[in-house]
């Protein structure tokens, strides 16, 4: 069963999650609220979002089948079930900016934040924090390159209907959960898929292409001299 629960206001929707005890019979649980006081995105990052108008949700689920030391896996999932559900509610491009930035273009549309709690060799507990801009027009914050569903299409959304679709979607991709065919899907719709593109890492800016996300989620690069270069999250920025 799917329980989805609605918070006016909270500090943050996986903080949420993270003290909540789901009934026995919840396979999944869903928490979304109008206002994230201490909204995060990766690492050090805030998630801007305006009260009211973007969806910033969690969902609480048990994958006991995903060996920890393959929990990435669960971060190529979501990716590719946002970008499932974008993909059939507006004809713009849509990829997967590693390691699980959503993009519609050169533009950031939604973000991704996973935190698994494990027992011994398998994940016990997942906790998924989703921030999608829905009707937001006007970012405040330095971030560079924000869009919204409103921004593409020129028309409001229903908030409560973008939700339900993208948990439907979340429930499917958890009931036919099969890794290859999810890393396959993942890493045909990575953003600069092909081509050559700047990128800049602690050594300066360089040229490369996308070689490879492996499944440890480590993203591979090939710059011109023909080098292979191997990153983990941080150490290596996408120039846009």
């Amino acid at each position: 069963m799917v329980k989805t629960l609605y918070l006016e206001e909270t500090d943050s929707t996986n903080d949420f999650l993270r003290q909540y005890t789901p009934g026995e019979d919840e396979n999944m649980t869903v928490v979304w609220t109008d206002f994230q006081r201490k909204g995060r995105g990766q690492g050090t990052n805030h998630w801007e979002s305006e009260a009211g108008k973007n969806l910033t949700f969690s969902v609480l689920i048990h994958p006991d089948e995903v060996l920890a030391k393959d929990q990435y896996i669960i971060s190529m999932a979501v990716a590719e079930t946002i970008h499932r559900y974008l993909s059939g509610v507006t004809d713009a491009a849509v990829s997967i900016k590693w390691p699980n930035d959503i993009y519609v273009g050169d533009f950031k549309i939604a973000g991704i934040l996973i935190e698994n709690s494990l027992s011994g060799e398998h994940i016990r507990d997942c906790i998924i924090g989703i921030g999608l801009n829905v009707n937001q027009t006007v970012f405040e914050s330095d971030a560079p390159n924000p869009i919204s569903l409103r921004m593409i299409e020129n028309k409001e959304w229903n908030r409560e209907e973008v939700l339900q679709g993208l948990t439907e979607e979340l429930v499917w991709q958890f009931e036919h959960f099969h890794i290859d065919s999810i890393r396959e899907k993942y890493r045909r719709h990575l953003y600069r898929r092909e081509g050559i593109y700047p990128y800049r890492d602690a050594e300066g800016e360089f040229e490369a292409e996308l070689i490879d996300v492996e499944n440890d989620g480590h993203l591979v690069l090939l710059d011109a001299q023909g080098q292979r270069r191997r990153y983990a999250f941080k150490e290596v920025a996408f120039v846009i």
